[in-house]
C-alpha cells in the first residue's frame, strides 16, 4: 500500500506505462494522408537550384519535378502545392503572366496530369511572383494594394490553372471577396468541381523570408511590406471573420499560415466551423528545424513529427510542409 494509502485511485502514469497502453488512448494520429508537398517550380526543364535558406529543397525544372512526383507517388502523398519561380522578364505591373494559358504553371498542371492523375495539384493563385514589385496585387501610383482591380487579374489566373487541370486553386493574396470572384468565374465555365483551397488566415508574419527567397519575390519587395491586407499577428478574432466570409462566398477549405505560432488560430477556426481546415508550416518554421538539427541541438525526425503532430492536434485536417518527404518515410519505419 502507498504511504498514501488508497489515494490515489487514478494513477494517469498507469496508462503511460507501456507502449501498448500508450498507443491505446492516444487521441490524436498523423499519417501521410495528411501530408502536402510545396514544390518550387520554373522554366527550365533540366536545371534544379539550391535554395540556401532552405537546406535539402530546390528549385526544380520539369524533368526534375517529375523525378520527384515519382518519390511523392511511391510514398503515397496525397497532393503537392505548386509555386512558380517566374524570370524577371516576364514580369509586370499588371502580372499578366500570371495568366497566360501557355504560361509555367499551366504547363505544368497537364505534365503532372497526363503522368500522375491520382495525385491532388494545389495551385497558388496570387500575383506575387509574377509582379515587378512583389507585391500580391496590382498597385495604383502610390504603391497601394488595389482589391477589385486584383480580383479581376486572380479571377484569369485561377480560371487559367483549372483549365489546365488543376484540382485545387489556392488563392494566397487576402483580398477581400476574391472567393466569390474566383468561385463565379469557374462555375461560369463548368469548373464546379474545382476546389477552393482559400488562405483565410494568412498573417503578415516574419517566418516568410526564405520561400520569397525561393520565388524571387523579396528582391522585388525590398523594404515594402504587405501590412495592408495580410492579417495583423496581434489578432485571433479577426481570422474568424475572414473564414465566415469565405465559406459563404464559396470556399471548399482553408488555410492557417504560418504553421507553429499560429496553432490557436486553427484550433478557434476547427471548432467554430467544423470545416476542412488546413495549416502551412512555413518555410522560416523549416529552416529554423533545419537549423537546429544541423549543430545537435535538436534532434531533427523527432522535433519535426512533434510540430506536425501539434498541428493535427490543434484541429488542423492536413498540413503543407517542405518536410512531406521526409516525414513519410519517417512514419512508414
Amino acid at each position: 500500500m502507498s504511504v498514501f494509502g488508497a489515494f490515489p485511485r487514478r494513477r494517469m502514469r498507469r496508462m503511460r506505462s507501456a507502449e501498448f497502453s500508450r498507443r491505446l488512448q492516444r487521441e490524436t494520429k498523423l499519417s501521410v494522408d495528411q501530408l502536402i508537398l510545396p514544390v518550387f517550380v520554373h522554366g527550365e526543364p533540366n536545371l534544379k537550384e539550391s535554395i540556401p535558406s532552405m537546406p535539402g529543397v530546390e528549385r526544380l525544372g520539369l524533368n526534375h519535378l517529375l523525378r520527384l512526383m515519382d518519390k511523392v507517388s511511391q510514398h503515397n502523398i496525397p497532393a503537392v502545392a505548386l509555386f512558380p519561380v517566374i524570370p524577371m522578364e516576364q514580369k509586370s505591373l499588371d502580372a499578366k503572366e500570371s495568366y497566360n494559358p501557355e504560361g509555367l504553371i499551366p504547363k505544368v498542371i497537364r505534365e503532372l496530369k497526363k503522368k500522375f492523375p491520382d495525385i491532388g495539384i494545389i495551385t497558388d493563385v496570387a500575383l506575387d511572383p509574377y509582379t515587378v514589385h512583389g507585391q500580391d496585387g496590382l498597385t495604383n501610383e502610390s504603391g497601394y494594394v488595389l482589391n477589385d482591380e486584383t480580383i479581376a487579374v486572380l479571377r484569369r489566373q485561377a480560371l487559367s490553372h483549372a483549365e489546365a487541370g488543376a484540382d485545387i486553386v489556392a488563392p494566397s493574396d487576402m483580398m477581400d471577396g476574391r472567393i466569390a470572384g474566383i468561385r463565379s468565374a469557374l462555375d461560369d465555365h463548368n469548373y464546379v468541381n474545382t476546389r477552393i483551397l482559400s488562405y483565410a488566415a494568412k498573417y503578415a508574419s516574419s517566418f516568410y523570408g526564405p520561400f520569397r527567397d525561393a520565388v524571387g519575390s523579396a528582391k522585388a519587395l525590398g523594404s515594402s511590406n504587405k501590412l495592408n491586407y495580410q492579417m495583423d499577428p496581434a489578432n485571433s478574432n479577426e481570422a474568424l471573420h475572414e473564414v465566415a466570409l469565405d465559406i459563404g462566398e464559396g470556399a471548399d477549405m482553408v488555410m492557417v499560415k504560418p504553421g507553429l505560432p499560429y496553432l490557436d488560430i486553427v484550433q478557434r477556426i476547427k471548432e467554430k466551423f467544423q470545416v476542412p481546415t488546413l495549416v502551412y508550416q512555413v518555410s522560416g518554421e523549416y529552416a529554423m528545424l533545419k537549423a537546429a538539427s544541423a549543430t545537435g541541438w535538436i534532434d531533427e525526425k523527432s522535433a519535426v513529427l512533434e510540430t506536425l503532430l501539434c498541428m493535427r492536434r490543434a484541429g488542423a485536417d492536413a498540413i503543407l510542409t517542405y518536410y512531406a518527404l521526409q516525414a513519410a518515410e519517417w512514419l512508414n519505419e
